[in-house]
């Protein structure tokens, strides 16, 4: 091995991950080539951020390191090199200024992920790293170099160290199709199925209340659920109604609790609280009144403040006699149950859970089965709910997979 300045390091994906272990390995002194399947890096990066960049959260740790779930003890000591308040600070460095919103989400001031992502690829390229795009990585080559197809043709690349950060498999347009899947299981690596997370869940809705209702925003609900242990579970939040079940951020929170219930059993119901200020005594009361010849439909906005969409899921679940039974009608609308059929296919869902199981990584992210080979990013086998920690633990991935190339440089120059 030839001195550590001298050494090479391909970096193989353009997201976060990718472009902040290319960072911390060109501060380290080394020759960093970063290689992005498609035209140009960060696509995904720029679409989650259309709505508004959530670069993190202000969870306080450990709170912060529990939304990693299983994963969180792992994750959470990737969080001691660079937690949210770190990852602020970069952006700053960036000239990104943040701030924190009424949900505690972080976003930049003007909550665009354009400027921030064209700043730090121009900050990587004057700092030397070099990109190439539209290169794929399809593997090894039986000399250990890797193989890319461009353009002109499939070509080889030499180097000192690899860092794969290509991803998940959802949104597989913008570059993180999971193809990274079966080259690695070909070596022996160790990896979980690759699972939809973040996602919304399929109803059976009658042609009726789909046709009427879809894109209808459900707030404020709380959700219902048991989690995997069968523990009952409750929390608030906002969702939509969609053609196929339902989505939104209340959804993706409960994601992976339902997802899981549903692998195991074959079935699970969530149940929604339409009417989270009155109980259910003060909403029998209050239906019990007089409708003064309104219709019952009237009658529930005026007596319980149901909107439409409410009201046609109550209708959806008891039928249209449901008003013959006031007592069934509160004790639904405090316990509204919805059978789900399955998760929304991987490539429409904001991300995945499954990839390169972290028992197949050492602690600085290398590949057992492959020495010289780091992971890092949504390619490995952990999950969090949207708010931040996701990008977060992305960066911390990218930067514990970097530190881990250069210790193992240095112990292989020595």
């Amino acid at each position: 091995m030839s001195k550590l300045a001298d050494t090479t390091v391909a970096v193989i994906g353009g997201g976060p991950a990718g472009l902040f272990a290319a960072e911390r390995l060109r501060a380290a002194g080394l020759a960093v080539n970063l290689y992005e399947a498609k035209g140009s890096p960060g696509r995904k990066f720029l679409i989650a951020g259309k709505g508004g960049l959530n670069l993190t959260h202000s969870d306080p740790r450990p709170l912060f390191d529990s939304r990693y779930r299983e994963r969180q003890a792992e994750i959470a000591s990737w969080l001691d090199g660079f937690d949210a308040q770190a990852l602020r600070h970069w952006a700053q460095g960036l000239g990104v200024e943040t701030y924190v919103g009424s949900s505690g989400r972080v976003f930049p001031v003007d909550r665009k992920a354009a400027p921030l992502l064209r700043g730090w690829v121009r900050r990587l390229k004057e700092q030397g790293v070099r990109l190439h795009v539209q290169h794929r990585w399809l593997g090894w080559n039986p000399d250990g170099s890797l193989r890319m197809a461009t353009a002109d043709g499939e070509i080889a690349v030499h180097a000192d160290a690899t860092v794969l950060a290509m991803g998940g498999g959802s949104w597989p347009e913008l570059g993180s199709d999971g193809s990274w899947m079966e080259v690695l299981q070909a070596r022996g690596i160790d990896t979980a199925p690759l699972q939809s997370a973040n996602c919304g869940f399929d109803i059976a809705w009658t042609p009726h209340f789909s046709s009427r209702h879809a894109g209808a925003p459900l707030k404020p609900v709380v959700a219902h659920w048991r989690d995997l242990h069968g523990q009952p579970q409750s929390l608030q939040g906002e969702c939509v109604v969609s053609t196929y079940g339902i989505e939104g951020s209340l959804i993706y929170a409960l994601a992976a609790d339902l997802r899981e219930t549903l692998n195991r059993d074959g079935a699970v119901t969530l149940s929604l609280d339409l009417v989270p200020g009155r109980d259910e005594a003060r909403l029998l009361a209050d239906l019990s009144r007089s409708r003064k010849g309104r219709s019952f439909g009237e009658h529930l906005r005026r007596a319980a403040g149901l909107d439409a969409v409410k009201a046609g899921l109550l209708f959806e679940v008891l039928g249209k006699d449901a008003g013959n039974d006031l007592a069934a009608v509160a004790r639904t609308l405090k316990q509204l149950p919805l059978p789900l059929l399955r998760p929304r296919p991987m490539a429409e869902t904001i991300s995945t859970a499954g990839g390169v199981r972290l028992q197949a990584l050492d602690a600085g992210l290398m590949l057992k089965a492959q020495p010289g080979v780091f992971c890092a990013g949504e390619m490995l086998d952990w999950e969090a709910p949207t708010g931040g920690y996701l990008l977060t633990a992305c960066y911390a991935s990218g930067l514990r997979a970097a530190e881990g190339v250069v210790r193992w440089l240095q112990g292989s120059a020595t």
